[in-house]
């Protein structure tokens, strides 16, 4: 009996009001997910792409995932379920809350569904991988805990202080052995020390077009290698080596192949950035204005007031129908704003003059007092050679009787 070792649960279902279970393994996988979708969510916003997206795509990839998952457990140890001396009922092969999903099959057919919603999205599939390949293998570590409520998937026996104890009756079991290496602990460790380096390295050497995660497979394969030849397990058996060892040595290389071949890719990816992300949005934090810098804030217009930008006022064109008296305080373009209007009458206070503002006078026809037809004529501020200003009548049209009075 060795001086330490870590306990094993008494039990990994719970049930609430003594009917609705709650096992240990199904919450692990759902806290697993959580986690990935939380980590990958920040990454694809830090990268510039539009926030939700990551949760969206996890609706595509969690159901396909699971689904995935379990096939490759099942097609890998059919004789668990349809063998004839199989310790299950076919039914339970569908039961997966009992354990039993294969990340191989997992993560590939997670793939399909994340890259259906890609499609639908029209985003790129590389940039989609590189972010959530460090919340994949974190999330991986979570899940690796419902192993150990379901005292499943341990290694041989050990002696070392931080051997687990397992029930005697679990299958695997040595006779007289109390305690087994806790592989679901060296992979839990493995898996988060890889996400964590992951981030690291992604920031460190700016990888793109999926080389991030392609790092992420080929480092999950090293470590299920080694930690695969602990397992005491059923499983299959080829030249020695276990048949996901075998899995661990192709994934292996085909990561790094691809690796090796996006290394000269450099042409964009598409993150799916708004117009509103790219340009700024009032408001939102961290947004980017290119009127401005983003630390000076815009004067919102008033009712009768111009908007200002910079501490200047900016000037308010009249119409006809208003009094340019209105715009007092507004500044006039034509001259600078410490400066006077000095054309209005004596005893009035200055104005600011229209501009381009188009009028109509009254013409009489010669020995009528009748009003005629009205001319358009038009009146424009002009500086003068003395510096005032001066307005400028151009008329448009007049009647021949008022040209004759001329």
């Amino acid at each position: 009996m060795p001086l330490a070792s870590i306990p094993s649960p008494s039990q990994g279902v719970w049930h609430l009001f003594g009917v609705v279970p709650l096992r240990a393994y199904a919450l692990c996988i759902v806290l697993g997910v959580i986690v990935a979708v939380v980590i990958g969510e920040r990454r694809w916003r830090a990268r510039g792409g539009e926030p939700g997206t990551i949760v969206d795509l996890a609706v595509w990839a969690v159901p396909f995932g699971l689904v995935g998952g379990r096939l490759y457990h099942v097609i890998t140890d059919w004789q668990l379920y349809f063998g004839p001396n199989a310790p299950n009922e076919p039914i339970e092969a569908l039961y997966v809350w009992n354990g039993g999903l294969g990340i191989w099959g997992a993560v590939a057919l997670g793939g399909v569904g994340v890259w259906l919603g890609c499609r639908n999205r029209g985003l790129s599939l590389s940039a989609v991988a590189d972010t959530i390949a460090p919340g994949i293998v974190i999330a991986q570590a979570i899940g690796r805990w419902g192993n150990y409520f379901n005292q499943e998937l341990f290694g041989g026996p050990t002696d070392l202080p931080w051997g687990l104890e397992i029930d005697p009756d679990r299958p695997g079991t040595v006779p007289g052995v109390d305690t087994y290496h806790p592989t679901f602990l060296y992979e839990s460790i493995w898996d988060l020390a890889l996400g964590l380096a992951l981030i690291w390295v992604g920031r460190r050497f700016a990888l793109r077009h999926g080389r991030v995660f392609a790092l992420y497979v080929a480092g999950y394969t090293v470590g299920r290698f080694w930690i695969e030849g602990l397992r005491v397990d059923t499983a299959h058996h080829i030249l020695g080596l276990r048949l996901n060892q075998w899995t661990s040595i192709i994934v292996f290389i085909g990561a790094m192949i691809y690796f090796w071949y996006a290394r000269n890719k450099t042409n964009d990816e598409q993150v799916g950035m708004t117009p509103e992300l790219a340009l700024g949005s009032p408001g939102a934090e961290g947004s980017i204005d290119p009127a401005h810098p983003s630390d000076q804030a815009d004067d919102e217009a008033g009712d009768g007031e111009g908007s200002s930008r910079d501490g200047e006022p900016e000037a308010i064109a009249s119409t006809p129908g208003e009094g340019a008296g209105d715009a007092a305080d507004s500044a006039d373009p034509a001259h600078p704003a410490d400066q006077a209007d000095t054309s209005g009458p004596a005893g009035e206070e200055p104005q600011d003059p229209p501009q381009n503002v188009v009028v109509t006078e009254p013409a009489r026809e010669p020995g009528t007092d009748e009003e005629p037809h009205k001319v358009a004529a038009e009146k424009v501020v002009v500086p003068g050679k003395d510096g005032a200003l001066h307005e400028d009548v151009t008329v448009d049209a007049v009647s021949e009787g008022e040209k004759e009075r001329r």
